[in-house]
């Protein structure tokens, strides 16, 4: 399977890195080796990104007890519990078969894996046929402890659902350091996920979120899937309270002198207080951040 698709291709020509994006592209395979396994188990999360029955994309967040994710076979892993009813993408995982993209990042080793594949429902909850695995740097990933689960045992609150960002939810975008990001594509649906100092995402006044691409792996796969298709969502952590926000919407990235700004307009939003019962503590922040303007 081709690595790349044609929105990716041309980024990569664009910015004048299409040898070296070959040259990382033999580190993604169809199957899972044995040092990936053991990573995947291990972790208490996992962000899952897939379109809802309307299409449109969401990316997720699911928790469990390590081995709640693991692999079964060299191609394909199994998701113990499923998506929770209040999320976005409970029922999008159909036995037709769902584009699904994962990523497993551990902020405590500031380590992450890549698994993109077609998810379908389970006894269990639900597996994955793997596609493309890979191992990605830990450049701008900040790293935190865990300290454990919420001792309240709190269940997620109610849904605040909306199509605008209130000011609360403006400030919890721009207090962030670390999002996930959901993209698609004909060829299929990735998740990836950007990090940087508090501010290095902005909200205009019209609600538009933009940010900074920061040079990266050179393989831009989640620039060339916006240049394919466009529908996006983006998952912001509050790790200390594991309140989660999803957005859904749109974006597309502008190429200046001073480099590229990726910008999104959302169009569907989800607040959900307590949306997962582990907490983390404050960061310790990349050395690799630039300096937030």
């Amino acid at each position: 399977m081709d690595p790349f698709n044609p929105g990716s291709l041309s980024v990569q020509e664009r910015v004048g890195v299409r040898d070296l994006a070959d040259h990382v592209a033999r580190s993604i395979t169809p199957g899972i080796r044995p040092i990936a396994a053991a990573f995947l188990e291990a972790q208490p999360l996992l962000t899952v990104a897939a379109a809802d029955p309307d299409g449109r994309v969401w990316s997720s967040l699911l928790t469990g007890p390590p081995g709640f994710t693991r692999a079964t076979g060299p191609h394909t892993v199994s998701v113990a519990g499923g998506i929770p009813a209040h999320d976005p993408l409970a029922g999008a995982v159909t036995a037709d078969g769902t584009p699904m993209g994962t990523i497993a990042l551990d902020p405590r080793t500031r380590r992450r894996m890549r698994l993109n594949g077609i998810a379908r429902p389970s006894a269990r909850g639900f597996t994955i046929e793997a596609q493309q695995v890979f191992s990605n740097c830990p450049k701008y990933l900040q790293k935190r402890e865990l300290y454990g689960s919420d001792p309240a045992g709190r269940e997620p609150g109610a849904v605040r659902r909306g199509e605008a960002l209130t000011p609360d939810q403006v400030r919890f975008v721009s207090a962030a350091d670390t999002f996930f990001i959901a993209t698609t594509a004909p060829d299929g649906v990735d998740a990836s996920h950007r990090g940087g100092r508090p501010g290095f995402v902005r909200v205009d006044g019209s609600g538009e979120l933009s940010w900074r691409d920061y040079a990266g792996n050179s393989m831009f796969l989640t620039l060339g899937n916006l240049e394919s298709d466009g529908r996006a969502g983006l998952l912001f952590l509050d790790w200390e309270t594991g309140t989660t926000l999803q957005l859904s919407g749109r974006a597309h990235t502008d190429h200046t002198p001073e480099g590229r700004i990726t910008r999104f307009r959302p169009t569907r939003i989800l607040e959900t207080p307590s949306a997962t019962p582990l907490r983390w503590s404050t960061p310790e922040y990349s050395p690799a951040h630039p300096p937030t303007p």
